[in-house]
């Protein structure tokens, strides 16, 4: 029973570290190696737990994912859905600057998005649906079209793509465009920004009108 359960607590280790590494390196970056170190395990671990690194980083993803939905995500739903919106911004980019592992899971997310790898293919849309659905709906109260109206599709992309650039853009890069440190008061005047341009955004694709042919 000890042996068993000292296993148990290797493999969560393991766990903990690829979510980690492949959040800070992505898939290609990271290395098994790095992992096992990390977790303070033999090297050999991640291919006795997990069978190859292929493997840990579809373990990782589901785990990350597990613990994200576990911590979960307060939002209120008496307020406006602008103000939800706001509020659903704010959380997305405090995770890229408190790099806490209430953070993995986004930053897996954009590690994929940035450098896809196909190998979670058969889960992403599983686990990622029941968010993007909650993202659609909020975009379909403020513009009033249909979740599946195109150019509510096109809204998401958008949306997701400013929030994205935050992820994949190097932080001494970010910096640089930015003109100064990232700190949490930098990610909330970049959080503003991202609201204020999407909601006029939006707004102004509800009201177009495209001209008779």
């Amino acid at each position: 029973m000890g042996r068993r359960r000292d296993g148990m607590a290797t493999r969560m280790r393991l766990l903990e570290a690829a979510c980690d590494v492949f959040a800070e390196k992505g898939y290609h970056g990271a290395r098994l190696a790095d992992i096992c170190r990390r977790a303070g395990a033999n090297s050999a671990a991640a291919n006795y737990y997990f069978g190859d690194k292929a493997a840990l980083y579809v373990e990782a993803w589901k785990h990350a994912f597990g613990k994200d939905m576990q911590e979960g995500f307060a939002m209120p739903e008496d307020r406006p859905p602008e103000e939800r919106f706001s509020l659903l911004i704010r959380h997305l980019l405090r995770a890229f600057v408190e790099k806490s592992r209430r953070g993995q899971f986004t930053r897996l997310y954009f590690q994929e998005l940035a450098n896809p790898t196909g190998l979670i293919r058969n889960v992403l849309h599983k686990l990622i649906e029941p968010r993007r659905m909650f993202l659609l709906s909020l975009l379909s109260e403020i513009t009033g079209l249909g979740t599946d109206d195109e150019r509510l599709l096109l809204c998401e992309l958008s949306v997701i793509n400013q929030c994205r650039a935050v992820f994949t853009v190097r932080p001494e890069d970010l910096e640089y465009l930015l003109r100064e440190p990232l700190s949490e008061a930098l990610m909330e005047r970049l959080a503003d920004h991202i609201v204020r341009f999407s909601l006029a955004g939006l707004r102004a694709v509800a009201a177009f009108r495209p001209a008779a042919g």
